[in-house]
């Protein structure tokens, strides 16, 4: 039992400083302000970085059903991060005309609800992959 609560703990505190990383690393790709976005009530800035957050969260669930130690999780939980960053960015890449970015700051929430399903679709399809 203790073993268990030890390995419990160490994947729940290790899925959570991957998923505040990928948040941060998020936070600086975007070319807007997310928290000043959101402070200011921009519901579009909270539907992505909530997309990304549960998108992450998904990514390390998956790591952690999948893999037999705290450093399998780390492993997968860093490369499905790093390929849900990289899906972000080819989605405001093959999307020139939207300029996602600036609809967000805009608070245009269509496109805010749609990076937030397309975050959390993107991390169905990598947490598959990696498990």
């Amino acid at each position: 039992m203790l073993v268990q609560l030890e390995s419990s703990l160490t994947c729940f505190l290790t899925g959570l400083l991957i998923i505040l990383f990928t948040i941060f690393i998020f936070t600086r790709v975007t070319k807007y302000n997310d928290w000043k976005e959101i402070a200011e009530g921009n519901t579009a800035a909270a539907l992505a970085l909530g997309g990304k957050v549960l998108g992450v969260a998904n990514i390390i669930r998956f790591s952690v059903l999948s893999s037999t130690g705290a450093a399998e999780t780390i492993i997968w939980g860093l490369t499905g991060s790093v390929l849900l960053i990289l899906v972000y960015l080819l989605f405001e890449w093959l999307t020139p005309k939207l300029n996602v970015n600036r609809e967000i700051a805009s608070g245009n929430t269509a496109v805010g609800l749609l990076s937030m399903v397309f975050s959390v679709a993107a991390s169905f399809v990598i947490g598959a992959s990696i498990s």
